[in-house]
Formats: C-alpha cells, structure tokens, sequence
C-alpha cells in the first residue's frame, strides 16, 4: 500500500497516536510544561479525527480530556 493510498484520517490518527505515546513518555519522566503540552496536542488531533468520523463516544473522551488538560495547564501557569 503506497503512502498516496492513506487517507488523512489514517495519517492524522497514526501522527496523534505517536504524539501521544511520546508525551506519556515525556510526561512519566516529570518534563513540565512539555508532557501536559504533547499530551494536549496528540488529544487535539485525535479530537480532529473524532470529528471526522462523527464518532461522538471518541469526540466527548477527547474534547473532555483536552479540556482538563487545558484547564490544569492555565491554572498551573495562572496561579
């Protein structure tokens, strides 16, 4: 199967997938603000691809994680 075959959604999914892995890397090693940041990232792409696929169980989980992920970061930096 030639790259031109992949849809985005494959190549968005794969990308946030590898995002994610690398940031529960970074984040277990206690690398601050970087972990929470790749993490945040890696949620946005896949809450794109939920999106995508209007698979509303993958848009809550995402969107809801994204959304704590975010908050901890703002009140971290903002207290």
């Amino acid at each position: 199967m030639s790259l031109t075959s992949f849809k985005i959604d494959t190549i968005l999914k794969w990308i946030a997938t590898a995002i994610l892995i690398i940031g529960s890397g970074v984040n277990s090693l206690g690398f601050y603000p970087q972990g929470p940041l790749l993490l945040g990232l890696g949620g946005l792409v896949w809450l794109s691809v939920s999106i995508m696929w209007k698979e509303w169980s993958l848009i809550v989980t995402n969107a809801t994680l994204l959304l704590v992920n975010i908050t901890g970061l703002l009140y971290t930096h903002l207290h």
